[in-house]
């Protein structure tokens, strides 16, 4: 995993005594650093190839906050990059978002039992949001979970930064090998790797491993050299 170092003073949060969650899945040495990273900062980018663990580490950064009630709520937001409107889906909002939140749903239960899951998503503890209908919305005492962030355009990443607040952390997952919209200029994911040298508090994180099967990196890194 590798994090530009701060030449200059480092920011960090002072966290609340808590109390230690006994998670399904234990992260890896280099998926700690990054949850830490997460706790210690308003704002930390996650990136990583397919399989190495982006989702998990936020989700177990979510839920533990959630559960030490440093946080109020998990939002949970991800693009809907599809041909067909979400709004000619049938069901309420969380039904609409379910085909798109599947992998979301996925870490989560893995992580922990999922009638507590199921329960704090009944609640509003753990809430789902249609990427357009982040605008407007002040999210305070919240932990912001941004999926598939490469697939968010410049405008729409100012605009979800910007409902960030008090109390409030957010994670920006996103892999650049996996851009689905119609140019690789419009993701607005890329840009934020330049805002760590300059805003304190701010972090970048990659993580380097893939937990897949073998055959997976050495591919996808040949998909890689072919693109560019």
């Amino acid at each position: 995993m590798t994090s530009k170092p701060h030449t200059d003073e480092v920011y960090v949060e002072k966290r609340k005594p808590k109390y230690p969650i006994k998670f399904n899945i234990q992260l890896n040495e280099e998926q700690k650093i990054a949850k830490s990273i997460i706790i210690e900062n308003p704002i930390t980018v996650i990136k990583g190839m397919a399989g190495s663990g982006k989702t998990l580490v936020a989700a177990q950064a979510a839920l533990d906050m959630l559960f030490n009630k440093e946080v109020e709520r998990i939002v949970i937001t991800r693009p809907t990059v599809s041909k067909e409107d979400i709004g000619f889906l049938p069901g309420d909002i969380k039904e609409k978002m379910d085909p798109w939140l599947a992998p979301i749903y996925h870490n989560l239960y893995m992580l922990y039992d999922k009638v507590k899951i199921d329960r704090d998503l009944d609640n509003g503890k753990i809430e789902i949001v249609p990427f357009a209908f982040m605008r407007g919305r002040t999210f305070v005492d919240s932990f912001v979970i941004v999926d598939e962030a490469q697939n968010v355009t410049h405008s729409q990443m100012e605009a979800v930064i910007g409902r960030l607040g008090k109390g409030s952390k957010m994670v920006i997952c996103g892999d650049m090998a996996q851009i689905d919209l119609h140019s690789r200029k419009e993701t607005g994911f890329s840009f934020l790797t330049r805002v760590e040298e300059q805003v304190k508090g701010f972090r970048v994180v990659n993580l380097e491993k893939n937990h897949r099967h073998d055959i997976v990196a050495p591919v996808l890194k040949v998909y890689e050299t072919f693109r560019d």
